[in-house]
């Protein structure tokens, strides 16, 4: 190989590297065994447990404060500090009880307070086969989970996951629509379009009426 070749192949090289380098800079990976300093993230209407095993991931145990109050939903976040999130992806492993113990679990988008938000989540107990509730979207305070359990705003997990175990929720986000894609399937089980008017604002985890287990939380925004 000559010098100008050489030379070539090696720009060629470091330019792979830069756009490597620069597509990993873009992802976020918040350390959840931080959730409670004050300034990684801002805990809201909830309290935060961690469990920290040698070699494992740290999961968080979040838990909204008054629990489950009937006839209304009680939501508890853990939002994420810095920039704003707008359009992008949010991937992150969540845990329900089972099909005993009712549990509401997710993401919260574009959110102001435990108020005035989006959020996609799960239902874990009603993790069957065609059961087309076990995925909703909302937007607070005027499209609660009433008025959105229809067609569009609900979905069947696809494929379905155990309902005490560990699962993996991808959400491709942008300023119309949200996919939720689980346990890195190829097809989403569900496409909502958003219903907001504001562009962006805090993401984070959710919770409602209870409490759920998260883990390896990552966001990737879009360029």
């Amino acid at each position: 190989m000559n010098r100008m070749s050489s030379g070539y192949a090696l720009g060629l090289l470091l330019t792979f590297v830069g756009v490597g380098l620069a597509d990993e800079a873009k992802v976020i990976k918040p350390d959840l065994s931080l959730v409670n300093d004050g300034k990684t993230f801002n805990v809201v209407n909830a309290n935060a447990e961690l469990t920290k095993k040698a070699g494992k991931p740290t999961i968080v145990n979040l838990k909204v404060k008054g629990g489950d109050i009937p006839g209304r939903s009680n939501i508890g976040l853990a939002l994420v500090e810095g920039p704003e999130f707008s359009e992008g992806t949010i991937e992150l492993d969540m845990k329900g009880f089972g099909r005993t113990q009712p549990c509401f679990l997710g993401i919260g988008l574009n959110v102001v307070d435990e108020k005035t938000f989006e959020s996609v989540y799960f239902r874990p107990f009603m993790f069957s086969r065609g059961n087309t509730e076990a995925i909703q979207y909302v937007s607070w305070p005027d499209n609660g989970w009433k008025k959105l359990r229809t067609p569009g705003y609900v979905a069947a997990a696809n494929p379905v996951p155990r309902a005490s175990d560990w699962f993996h929720a991808r959400f491709e986000v942008t300023a119309k629509q949200v996919k939720v894609f689980v346990d890195n399937a190829k097809q989403p089980s569900m496409v909502t379009d958003r219903i907001t008017t504001r562009e962006k604002g805090r993401v984070g985890l959710w919770v409602d009426s209870g409490n759920g287990y998260f883990r390896n939380l990552k966001i990737t925004p879009a360029n």
